[in-house]
């Protein structure tokens, strides 16, 4: 959280209290929208808000809010301008009347001005719902190959083929799509990676930087999120499986060492760090003698899943017993502290209990579940949270909410989030072959079918859904009759594609069977038979 004591702002907490106080004063909310690891929030504290006549002007005509976004990801989802800081002015409903990013003291000054006009001549008339916020459920639709098509299209649309990844100005590392890519244009994937650890690859401390504003990959911005270090470390992991470059599996070796040195709370992963840029810019000589930017030590649900995941596919790979250890140590905390009875809570710090099931955790937790699963033999509660979450965030359409429709402002309305959606029915696919349920599976389909009609209109950042929803048309199994860590087993993990699932304890004792969409295609009892039947089945 940035330092609310360096404004000169009267900042009300999230809550209920503070939009009482809006209605009964007759005043808009001021919500200012921040992260830890967001430089822009600080520099608009000391820029902006620590100006007299600025937060004057604030405390006296408006009722001014502040929120962590990473702790509170429905208002984050609701109300998000497109970046850290978000400045959002709204209704004593919380409708909104209008937003920005970062301001400076005279963009702000003009704003409160037009604000303050606005409200007053309309009042709550003038507040607008956010367009996502505005229809219930998906309208729906069918899972077919064509989903699948549609995506490959799109990866050949919006490739950058004198740079790499994908776009032509903006460069997001996208690990979600480089892991499509790397099964359908996979020199696409690997010209990507090798972007990514060129540019985003911090190789002094370690740890991959957010994105970078040129389309050359230059200027990066350099904030670290535990959650895509966590899955930039799973597509790395996935590139080195499938080419046998050591680049790869040395840039995920790397990370892995920064999430378990400096991200690393004695417990389980902490949430993120700051993107300092003069810090980031020394040279390694001057860096040693500089402080590093702080790092967030808020052990977050949906963070420590991705990480958690993220190790866990690295470790099956290579065997590396430091991403092994660190996995298991973050899943028994996550498990221990914040899973309970299938609800997952979003944080706990021991003096402040963040909100309890929110898609978001329910579905990373899970995937982190079903991977330890299949790599370890160790499920800890995963049935019993798909149940939980089917139970109690699924609507009669099949589609998922983002958590309880309950709260202030707009928290009362339904959100049905794509990419969160996604990632639970991933999860859910990967718990039905794993269990032989096969009604997780139909959730799943349900959950995907739910947008259905969405998916010509999708792009190359929501490649997930693509890979999902062929997944669940037909999925593939590596039955193997033998424990987790026999040599059999490890063979299956290294040689299964990724988009597979691999499960250890089978009753096909001494054999793997290779199963699609429930038909054997193959059996062996040794690692290089195992090897023929899918040499043979991808021939």
């Amino acid at each position: 959280m940035t330092d609310d004591d360096a404004t000169k702002v009267e900042w009300r907490e999230w809550g209920p209290e503070a939009f009482e106080e809006a209605r009964r004063t007759g005043k808009p909310v001021l919500l200012s929208l921040v992260t830890p690891w967001s430089g822009d929030s600080k520099a608009m504290d000391a820029a902006t808000y620590s100006e007299p006549r600025v937060a004057a002007n604030v405390n006296d005509g408006f009722v001014p809010v502040r929120a962590d976004a990473d702790r509170r990801p429905r208002v984050r989802e609701r109300y998000n301008m497109g970046g850290f800081p978000s400045t959002v002015f709204l209704t004593p409903e919380g409708t909104v009347l209008t937003g920005a990013t970062f301001l400076a003291v005279d963009g702000f000054r003009g704003i409160l001005d037009s604000v303050r006009k606005t409200w007053d001549g309309k009042g709550e008339d003038a507040g607008s719902v956010p367009r996502a916020l505005r229809n219930a459920a998906p309208t729906g639709g069918e899972v077919t190959p064509r989903i699948e098509e549609h995506m490959v299209e799109q990866l050949l649309a919006a490739y950058d083929d004198e740079f790499g990844g994908w776009g032509s100005d903006v460069k997001f590392p996208l690990p979600r799509t480089i892991e499509f890519a790397l099964v359908r244009a996979r020199d696409q994937a690997t010209r990507t990676l090798d972007a990514v650890q060129t540019h985003l690859l911090d190789t002094y401390d370690g740890g991959f930087y957010r994105y970078a504003t040129n389309r050359n990959w230059g200027s990066a911005v350099r904030e670290k999120l535990t959650d895509e270090n966590g899955a930039l470390v799973r597509a790395f992991a996935h590139g080195y499986r499938y080419t046998g470059d050591e680049t790869y599996r040395d840039s995920a070796a790397q990370t892995v060492e920064y999430l378990t040195t400096d991200c690393w709370t004695g417990d389980a992963f902490a949430a993120s760090q700051g993107g300092d840029p003069e810090y980031y810019t020394l040279e390694p000589t001057d860096r040693e003698q500089a402080d590093a930017p702080p790092v967030d030590g808020t052990v977050f649900a949906d963070r420590n899943g991705l990480a958690i995941d993220g190790l866990l596919t690295f470790a099956a790979y290579t065997d590396d017993e430091r991403a092994l250890r660190y996995a298991e140590r973050a899943r028994e905390h996550v498990v221990d502290t914040l899973v309970d009875g299938g609800e997952v809570t979003h944080y706990d710090t021991g003096t402040e209990t963040g909100p309890s099931g929110l898609l978001t955790d329910q579905a990373r937790v899970l995937g982190a579940l079903t991977t330890s699963w299949q790599v370890q033999g160790e499920p800890g509660p995963a049935r019993e949270i798909a149940d939980w979450t089917i139970e109690h965030l699924r609507d009669d359409s099949g589609a998922f909410r983002d958590g309880p429709t309950e709260g202030p402002g707009l928290l009362d309305r339904p959100l049905y989030p794509l990419d969160t959606s996604v990632e639970l029915a991933d999860a859910l696919l990967s718990l039905s072959l794993l269990t032989g349920d096969d009604r997780y599976r139909e959730v799943a389909h349900d959950a995907v079918a739910a947008f259905g009609a969405a998916a010509e209109r999708m792009g190359v950042e929501v490649a997930h859904f693509a890979s999902t929803a062929a997944r669940l048309l037909s999925p593939s199994v590596i039955e193997v009759g033998a424990p987790a860590g026999s040599d059999l087993h490890r063979a299956a993990l290294r040689l299964a594609d990724h988009e597979s699932v691999v499960v250890p304890d089978a009753d096909c004792r001494g054999e793997a069977r290779v199963v699609t969409d429930g038909t054997v295609e193959g059996t062996a009892d040794s690692p290089a038979g195992l090897e023929a039947v899918l040499t043979e089945d991808r021939g």
